[in-house]
């Protein structure tokens, strides 16, 4: 119903955004910047963000500007998992066929990167998200892939992405030569009141509505609740464009984000 009453094409605030109309915002843009710079070398980034922040959106944006015939990138979210499981699953993802033997897998996905680097020149970038999540024995095995020629060479890329508390994971003893590797480190911060109106337009016009839609007091309204995350600040405009169409409201007002924000809160 508030599609047809604002005239909108889309949902202004979908996750489904294309990448190319993604929001400049100074997280995208220096996630962005550190990203292309990993692409250009080669090695370990540290992308951290809190919940909602726009940290896998950045990843696929960065991912959908790459020219696979140069840059390969290869996405993986299931973290909670078993290094075997692991293993296959990278495994699946390089088009490689899952073997029995962890030591097998191992050998068959270093000899997969040092053909694509060398034979085919192609950068390969491991993006692994919800990185927080992966155990000690991931991790030190991912050193291990890392390592070519006595460790002299640096034939492909991780992205471990996460939420703040992988810094803290990093930190331990245990991973110090995997944390020497990090040659990016970027820690998201949120979006300012400022850029919260500026999407909230930027997302209204994308979509067919008016920019003017909400009023000022209502866009500060969803920002307050909406601590910094561009995903709940999306979600409570969302909220309140349902709320207005049921009121047959021609201006989203800050009663109306009000609510919104009280619905899709937990408590």
């Amino acid at each position: 119903m508030h599609r047809q009453l604002y005239q909108l094409n889309r949902e202004p605030f979908s996750k489904e955004l294309p990448t190319k109309d993604a929001y400049a915002s100074a997280d995208f843009k220096e996630c962005s910047s550190r990203l292309d710079y990993l692409e250009r070398t080669r090695g370990l980034a540290l992308v951290l963000a809190a919940p909602g922040y726009g940290k896998s959106f950045s990843l696929r944006a960065f991912a959908d500007r790459q020219n696979q015939n140069v840059t390969r990138v290869v996405y993986m979210c299931m973290s909670t998992v078993s290094a075997m499981e692991f293993y296959r699953q990278l495994s699946v993802a390089l088009g490689l066929e899952a073997r029995f033997h962890k030591a097998d897998m191992f050998r068959a996905i270093q000899e997969n990167i040092a053909y694509l680097h060398s034979s085919k020149r192609i950068h390969l970038i491991i993006v692994i998200d919800e990185a927080q999540y992966l155990n000690t024995e991931i991790l030190r095995d991912l050193k291990m892939l890392m390592n070519f020629d006595y460790d002299s060479r640096d034939r492909f890329s991780v992205v471990l992405a996460g939420q703040p508390v992988l810094a803290d994971l990093l930190s331990r003893q245990v991973h110090e030569s995997l944390r020497q590797r990090i040659v990016v480190n970027y820690a998201f911060k949120g979006i300012t009141q400022a850029e919260a109106t500026e999407y909230a337009q930027r997302m209204l016009s994308l979509a067919g509505a008016s920019s003017e839609l909400f009023d000022p007091a209502a866009l500060n309204a969803a920002f307050n609740g909406s601590n910094g995350s561009i995903r709940v600040f999306g979600q409570i405009l969302s909220t309140a464009l349902a709320i207005g169409a049921q009121n047959n409201a021609t201006l989203i007002d800050a009663e109306m984000v009000m609510a919104a924000a009280n619905e899709i809160a937990i408590r």
